[in-house]
C-alpha cells in the first residue's frame, strides 16, 4: 500500500510543529532575560522549515525509465527509498530573530551600560501566543490527516474479507 508512505508526511509535520511549540515555550520563558551567557539580552528563536526533496539527487533530463540499465534502476530505487524514508517536513535550522532588542533607560539596573540603557529581549508575548496557536492548529490538522489515512488503510484491509 503505497499511500501508507503519506503517513510520513503528517508525522514529520507533527514532529516539526512540536519542536516549534518547544521553541516558543523557550522564548516565553526567556522574555525578560536581559543577560545570557553571551553577555547580551536573549534573542527570540524561530524554527525554519523546509521540504525533503528525495529526488533532488537525480540528474535532470536523464531518462531513467527508457534506459533501464542497472545503474539507472539502482538510482531510481534508491531515490524511491529516500522518498519513503524522508517524505514530509524537515526542520532546516533554529535561527535567531534579527529584529532589534528594545532599549530601556534605567541607570540603576545591574545590566545598564555607561549611558544608562539596558536591552530587553525581542520577544513579544502576543506574537508568541499567535505562533503557538498556529503551531497547535497545524499539529491538529496533521493529526486529523494521519487518523484519516490510518482509517483508510484499515478499511482497505477489510475489503478482501
Amino acid at each position: 500500500m503505497a499511500f501508507l508512505s503519506y503517513l510520513d508526511i503528517s508525522v514529520s509535520a507533527m514532529a516539526a510543529q512540536r519542536l516549534r511549540i518547544e521553541v516558543i515555550g523557550h522564548n516565553v520563558a526567556n522574555a525578560s532575560n536581559t543577560r545570557t551567557a553571551g553577555g547580551e539580552a536573549y534573542r527570540r528563536q524561530v524554527v525554519v522549515f523546509g521540504e525533503n526533496r528525495p529526488f533532488a539527487n537525480l540528474q535532470p533530463g536523464k531518462n531513467y525509465v527508457r534506459n533501464p540499465n542497472f545503474s539507472n534502476m539502482l538510482e531510481m530505487t534508491m531515490a524511491q527509498r529516500r522518498q519513503r524514508q524522508m517524505a514530509g517536513v524537515q526542520v532546516m535550522r533554529i535561527a535567531e530573530d534579527p529584529t532589534p532588542l528594545t532599549p530601556v533607560f534605567d541607570p540603576a539596573h545591574p545590566h545598564a551600560n555607561e549611558e544608562g540603557y539596558y536591552f530587553m529581549p525581542n520577544v513579544d508575548l502576543a506574537t508568541e501566543q499567535m505562533d503557538a496557536m498556529a503551531a497547535t492548529r497545524s499539529y491538529e490538522a496533521n493529526l486529523t490527516i494521519f487518523d484519516e489515512l490510518k482509517n483508510m488503510a484499515t478499511r482497505a484491509l477489510t475489503i478482501g474479507r
